[in-house]
């Protein structure tokens, strides 16, 4: 590997950690489980594997980028809950997802495409919260009795 490889690989390594700290803080501003830490973390190794799968001679990235993938899935059914009838850690789990395919994205030089996909799961995240928020207080409202 020429030293240029390696620095434009930590490059990638910074770009995976600047998008995962802006995922993760959504997370951590609503105080989930899977913060700042576990989100950025999460990036930045998928895009460390990726990185180090399409460095290595003789080395099917897509191979590497299928094995982040089960390697997330099971780190994101530890974050399920159930309950009783209710599930918690659905949308955990899914942004530990997602901050895995953010890093797998810059890791294979996609850098608009993880920008544009951290801005929208943020996006979305944040505003989808408070239209939640929105419908509970109108079912309540409409669910209960008349005084």
């Amino acid at each position: 590997m020429t030293s240029q490889q390696e620095l434009e690989a930590s490059l990638r390594l910074l770009v995976a950690l600047v998008l995962g700290i802006v995922m993760g803080t959504e997370r951590e501003y609503f105080r989930h489980p899977a913060g700042m830490r576990t989100i950025t973390a999460v990036c930045v190794g998928s895009c460390l594997f990726t990185v180090a799968g399409s460095l290595v001679p003789h080395t099917d990235p897509t191979r590497v980028a299928a094995q982040i993938v089960t390697g997330i899935g099971f780190l994101g059914a530890g974050a399920i809950l159930r309950s009783g009838r209710s599930i918690h850690g659905l949308t955990t789990a899914a942004a530990i997802w997602v901050a895995a395919a953010i890093g797998m994205a810059v890791g294979f030089r996609l850098f608009i495409l993880a920008g544009l996909a951290t801005l929208m799961v943020v996006a979305a995240l944040v505003v989808l919260q408070y239209v939640e928020d929105l419908l509970v207080r109108v079912r309540e409202r409409w669910s209960s009795p008349p005084t």
